[in-house]
């Protein structure tokens, strides 16, 4: 097993130049990922807590996916520091939104012995919780050595990436098993880990289902439904990614509904100026979030904003989620599932493969082939009120039944 993990850690010092290169590159773009650098190899300018809980979060998604186990670990072991490790900025920005000051936020070190020991010597956790599919096997055996109790929470892995770890071998198997437990959001998840050779695996069932929208957020959204007309129809696209955007304007002209107001929202805030772009090409003319609310001569809203998608489900008649058109695998449908929004998603949802399952066997969510789909299932639901109506019923009762996630995570960790 040393012989694997030596291999593993050589292979890293060998893609070193390549990721500091892909570093720069990004921060052209993000300018994000030029900062805090010290960070990823271990050096910290803040000040190490007395004791912490220690919680990854590699991104945007995973970030907000963790804020009922956030609130819970602040709401009940106050004593302890929470410190949150991303390896994006826009992650990091999403826990500085959800947390402020009430936690630490740093990046994880890259998986090089050295920079994860220093990582570990300066906050010195007493736990770890790493969410749905982050698996360093460096800092997993350092972790071991040092008798911190590492646990792998909202566990997720598609079938892509059981291939892909399945390669990997005994190495993929010392580091699932050097895991205190392995919580995952199915039994299809449970089942591939299992397959792995990991043996301490429970399904305890995905958090998302009980985060609950902000009612400020909620509130705000509701007020600007009041703005535009109670009876102005609202299409939500939210959360896309590049060139799902450009598809759906092919298909806008197809939901044929009078006075219609069409949100778009792009997953990522780099990417805000850029559909922007693509609006004004087009010749679409449209008003963004950050300059105002749409008035009644404005067809397009861009969402240029962080922070508010609750806001955003709160005020439309029917949500599209994002990611579901290329092969990205969608992003959170629970979210417009627990605001009482029919969904509509498309054929990519392995990141949420049995959510969409569940969402379309209670009757919430209609999953579609492309983009000529989601114009055709939001023109039906917007020219039926009473079946949109039912879907979003449908929807609501359906998060509620799924909820409880955490507190069987909490049992299962001791905490």
């Amino acid at each position: 097993m040393i012989r694997w993990r030596w291999l593993y850690t050589s292979l890293l010092y060998l893609m070193l130049p390549r990721v500091l290169l892909r570093l720069w590159r990004r921060g052209r773009r993000e300018p994000g990922y030029r900062r805090d650098i010290g960070e990823r190899f271990g050096r910290f300018p803040q000040a190490s807590p007395p004791t912490c809980i220690w919680l990854h979060a590699v991104s945007v998604g995973e970030t907000r996916a963790a804020q009922p186990i956030v609130e819970r670990l602040l709401a009940r072991h106050p004593p302890q520091t929470v410190v949150m490790t991303h390896m994006t900025p826009t992650g990091r920005d999403t826990g500085r939104e959800l947390y402020g000051d009430r936690v630490v936020r740093c990046y994880l070190p890259y998986d090089f012995p050295a920079a994860v020991a220093r990582f570990l010597d300066h906050f010195r956790p007493s736990l770890g919780l790493i969410m749905e599919t982050e698996i360093w096997f460096n800092l997993i055996h350092l972790c071991r050595e040092r008798g911190i109790p590492v646990h792998l929470v909202n566990a997720r892995l598609s079938e892509k990436s059981y291939r892909g770890y399945a390669r990997l071998g005994d190495l993929a198997v010392h580091g699932l098993n050097a895991l205190r437990s392995i919580a995952a959001q199915s039994e299809p998840d449970a089942e591939r880990f299992r397959a792995l050779g990991a043996t301490n695996v429970h399904v305890t069932g995905n958090v998302k289902f009980d985060i609950a929208p902000a009612p400020e957020l909620v509130a705000r959204g509701e007020d600007w439904r009041r703005s535009w007309g109670a009876a102005r129809p609202v299409f939500l696209a939210a959360s896309t990614r590049d060139g799902e955007e450009a598809l759906l304007l092919d298909h806008l002209a197809a939901i044929r509904v009078a006075n219609l107001l069409t949100v778009l929202v792009p997953r990522h805030p780099q990417r805000f100026d850029e559909v922007a772009a693509l609006l004004e090409r087009r010749g679409i003319a449209y008003r963004r979030r950050s300059v105002g609310l749409p008035d009644a001569g404005v067809a397009l809203w861009l969402g240029d904003s962080m922070g508010e998608m609750a806001a955003y489900y709160a005020a439309c008649d029917v949500a599209f989620v994002g990611g579901s058109l290329r092969a990205l695998g969608a992003h959170n449908l629970l979210e417009a599932c627990a605001l009482g929004k029919p969904v509509v998603i498309g054929p990519s949802v392995f990141n949420f493969q049995e959510a969409t399952e569940l969402g379309i066997a209670a009757e919430a969510v209609v999953q579609v082939a492309d983009a000529a789909g989601v114009a055709e299932e939001v023109a039906r639901l917007l020219n039926d009120g009473a079946r949109a109506r039912r879907m979003g019923e449908a929807g609501a009762a359906f998060a509620r039944s799924h909820r409880g996630a955490v507190a069987r995570l909490f049992t299962l960790i001791g905490l």
